[in-house]
């Protein structure tokens, strides 16, 4: 017979492990998305070219730079205010390809200079992953 503690922890364990379920998911499918040489991880020019391309699929107006309307849902107002070193308002490319490096190397624990789908799924990871889609 299980012990009643034994039954709530294993139900607790259950219910964090299925929270984490959903974001793993998601970056395993992100790692195929975005792992150009199919080594199982995204490394920094991987990463860059990603964003690269969602920088200009973003830019919809054409002026070189993201304004907070074309950065919605990626950056909230003062991670624009701290990634706009002329304070213009916008984000260059080059701009927005620096805070994607800051996000990887958050979201780079071990400093292995990749990412894997269980680093993909940290909140440093999903943050980066905005950025990239």
């Amino acid at each position: 017979m299980i012990s009643r503690r034994t039954f709530v922890l294993t139900l607790a364990a259950g219910t964090l492990l299925a929270g984490a379920l959903p974001a793993l998911a998601k970056s395993r499918s992100a790692i195929g998305m975005f792992d150009t040489d199919n080594d199982g991880t995204i490394d920094l020019a991987e990463a860059k070219k990603a964003a690269s391309a969602a920088f200009d699929k973003l830019e919809r107006d054409h002026d070189g730079t993201l304004d907070k309307r074309e950065l919605a849902r990626r950056l909230t107002a003062k991670e624009l205010a701290a990634a706009d070193p002329d304070h213009d308002g916008t984000l260059t490319k080059d701009e927005y390809l620096a805070v994607v490096e800051q996000r990887f190397n958050a979201a780079d624990p071990d400093h292995d200079g990749t990412l894997d789908a269980r680093e993909l799924s940290s909140k440093a990871g999903q943050a980066l992953l905005r950025l990239l889609k």
